[in-house]
């Protein structure tokens, strides 16, 4: 992210250097006046990037984080993802960039949150594909097998007294957004769905969490119970 920006202060610079002479041409001082704002804007950026880059490393609200993350998700984002395809950057590591950072970015805050404003979002992929009960819309239909790690996530559930719900694609998974009203939601998903859910769900704060895929994507995905936990801790209250 930090080095995307210094590329972009180097466009911006570009963009005032290049057409120097031509604008000389108009009026005397019409470099002066677009270097000026050239400056304007690149010392923007790289205060920006200095502000997100102290953000993530300390884990504070520093200022301006809600802001930030508009930034990163709106306009950083599809800068990078262009860059990443000029350079052969594969999607899914700019992805995972991205949603690390984003989560950086939400926990600064250091939100809290009561149980019942928590929502769990999961893909059903991670129940079994063979299996007679499908748990989309109420995981507490689950019997427990432990086949799978909707067990685990049930008992979470339980545990936490959150909401958690599994939705089979984007428009479920907004309607219970929408039903629940969460002020904040802890999603599982692969790089591109919590990519895209994380942006459309702005400014509603988002933790992502990846899920594993030892069977290709969309069947019999893993996902580690403990960041999921790990992420509920740091946000809920009982107050």
């Amino acid at each position: 992210m930090g080095v995307t920006c210094i590329l972009i202060v180097g466009i911006i610079y570009l963009m005032w250097w290049i057409p120097t002479k031509g604008l000389a041409n108009i009026n005397p001082n019409l470099p002066h006046i677009v270097g000026i704002i050239t400056l304007t804007l690149s010392a923007l950026a790289l205060c920006g990037t200095a502000l997100l880059v102290l953000t993530t490393a300390l884990g504070k609200d520093i200022l301006f984080t809600r802001f930030m993350r508009l930034v990163v998700i709106k306009f950083l984002l599809p800068m990078i993802e262009a860059m990443g395809k000029l350079l052969g950057i594969p999607k899914d590591t700019i992805r995972q960039s991205f949603i690390a950072m984003n989560n950086s970015l939400v926990q600064s805050q250091r939100l809290l949150v009561p149980a019942d404003r928590i929502l769990v979002l999961l893909p059903h992929c991670l129940q079994l594909f063979d299996c007679e009960i499908k748990v989309t819309g109420d995981i507490n239909k689950c019997v427990r097998c432990g086949r799978c790690d909707i067990m685990g996530l049930a008992e979470l559930a339980r545990k936490y007294q959150v909401n958690i719900s599994v939705a089979t694609g984007g428009t479920l998974a907004r309607k219970v957004i929408i039903e629940t009203r969460p002020k904040l939601v802890v999603a599982v998903a692969c790089e591109r769905d919590l990519t895209s859910g994380i942006k459309d769900c702005y400014p509603l704060p988002v933790i992502g969490v990846l899920n594993d895929r030892p069977f290709g994507p969309c069947f019999n995905t893993r996902v580690d119970t403990e960041k999921i936990d790990a992420a509920i801790a740091s946000v809920l209250t009982y107050d």
